[in-house]
């Protein structure tokens, strides 16, 4: 089914070589049961899975029950996918990143965090694969001042709110808020956005 939905390249010599499918063709073949297009996505993207698991769930046992679980659960409602709300990679980033925190909240985990144990960039570097806009990102939250870089990934990975953010960082509602937009200002400013 890949093979049929892939367009073909011409290369040297007037041989033709597969290119490689586009994600949107992979996950609309998934939708047709073609478990090698699920393979071909889970080979394009276990490790930004793995990468986000390991990083929410801190075992890297758990990190691939969950991936696996990911990917089963995007094969089964791979018809349901929209590319125009985005991308695949962020539509199974998206998915790994909410059912690990829906592991973390479910299971009563608690963890201390202080400022000590984020080292700068450490929490947000990009993978060897990343995007530009990955690396950029990755480099502006790594200019952070590091209270404000921390509200920013706790409530990004760890899905904790404001209440719990001061709570568990042992500082007032009002500074988590206030560090929190000074950071989107810088982050937003940085980035170009309006």
């Amino acid at each position: 089914m890949v093979a049929q939905l892939a367009q073909f390249s011409a290369t040297g010599y007037g041989r033709w070589v597969l290119a490689p499918p586009d994600d949107g063709v992979l996950v609309a073949s998934m939708a047709l049961g073609d478990r090698r297009a699920l393979g071909e996505l889970y080979d394009r993207y276990a490790p930004l899975c793995l990468a986000v698991g390991r990083r929410i769930l801190r075992d890297q046992a758990e990190s691939e029950e969950v991936m696996h679980e990911v990917f089963v659960e995007a094969f089964r409602a791979a018809a349901t996918y929209q590319r125009e709300r985005g991308s695949v990679r962020t539509w199974l980033g998206l998915r790994m990143r909410s059912r690990c925190l829906d592991r973390v909240k479910s299971a009563g985990r608690s963890r201390r965090v202080g400022l000590d144990d984020v080292a700068p960039g450490r929490m947000v570097a990009p993978s060897t694969g990343a995007s530009g806009d990955e690396r950029r990102i990755a480099d502006v939250l790594a200019t952070l001042p590091p209270d404000q870089r921390l509200v920013i990934e706790l409530a990004y990975f760890d899905g904790l709110s404001s209440s719990e953010i001061a709570e568990r960082v042992g500082v007032p509602l009002g500074t988590v808020k206030s560090r929190t937009a000074a950071a989107l200002a810088k982050l937003r400013a940085a980035l170009g956005a309006r």
